[in-house]
């Protein structure tokens, strides 16, 4: 289980009151966020999980890192009152990665995940720039492209990703094109939310294409045909995981119990109450028995 600090960064600019997506573009990020959330939770209790947002006047952070989600509830539904303006990338993830920087638990793998569904605005060449540094500073960086996904986003955002990847792993690239599906039923088997990580540097293409094969589901299920039984099927197991370990620890504790007490078995006590000449037994009643023998031997003697 990866131990992770992650900044969730959503895109609440103008473009995202499109529907396309279902029932918004923004709406659509907010179950994604909830989604990634309880995936990066539920691998490891102790990671946490921080909410932005980069449209409007400039980036704000919601939420710093916690585990509680209601907090990111209410970041979400804070900042749906906020939809305005343009988006600002680099801004955006530069104090993500700040964030990240001043995280409590240095032994927390630092992740920025950006959902982006409106034009980019920055130059190619300053968006390799920063993806020099955050490699440098160790953070990983993801994108949900979706919405507008045009030549020039796409092409800029595949060059971020080549640079802040490099020859490692870590970093990925999501493109998810408009669909009947849910943004989150598509992300659920992209390289982000994956179990087993997924694809690589690839995802580009659109959400079916970036889960990989069913052989990376141990459940037989592909997650781009049916997402919602491959996520049921994936909870239930952790639960009986979790179900197992629990009784085993129980058993362990109860046999370390019994352990401590020696059984005590009584002299006898195999024995039934009374010999087959109707007498008691025992060998309390055989000893007795003896002596009066003896006894009345003396007696003949006499």
């Amino acid at each position: 289980m990866v131990l992770e600090a992650v900044m969730i960064v959503v895109d609440n600019s103008e473009s995202s009151r499109n529907g396309d997506y279902t029932p918004t573009r923004f709406d659509a990020q907010s179950d994604a966020v909830n989604l990634i959330f309880q995936k990066v939770t539920n691998s490891n209790p102790e990671s946490s999980v921080g909410l932005m947002s980069m449209g409007g006047k400039g980036p704000e952070v919601l939420v710093t890192l916690t585990t509680d989600q209601g907090k990111i509830l209410d970041g979400l539904h804070r900042t749906k009152k906020k939809i305005r303006g343009s988006a600002h990338l680099a801004t955006g993830i530069q104090v993500a990665g700040l964030a990240l920087k001043h995280r409590q638990n240095k032994s927390q793998r630092a992740r920025v995940v950006v959902f982006v569904c409106s034009p980019i605005e920055e130059a190619e060449s300053d968006l390799v720039k920063l993806a020099k540094k955050m490699k440098k500073n160790q953070t990983a960086v993801d994108f949900i492209l979706f919405g507008d996904i045009d030549e020039d986003n796409q092409k800029k955002l595949e060059a971020f990703n080549r640079e802040v990847k490099g020859s490692g792993e870590g970093s990925h690239l999501v493109i998810i094109p408009p669909s009947s599906q849910l943004l989150s039923d598509q992300l659920i088997s992209t390289a982000i939310v994956a179990e087993d990580g997924g694809a690589g540097t690839g995802g580009v293409g659109g959400g079916a294409e970036a889960g990989g094969s069913n052989e990376d589901f141990p459940f037989g299920i592909d997650p781009s045909v049916d997402p919602e039984l491959a996520l049921a099927l994936r909870m239930s197991m952790e639960e009986e995981k979790a179900r197992q370990e629990k009784l085993a620890r129980e058993e362990a504790e109860a046999k370390k119990k019994a352990g401590g007490l020696e059984s005590v078995k009584e002299e006898g006590e195999s024995e039934p109450l009374l010999n087959k000449d109707g007498q008691p037994s025992g060998s309390g009643s055989g000893k007795r028995d003896e002596d009066k023998d003896k006894d009345g031997d003396k007696m003949d003697t006499s």
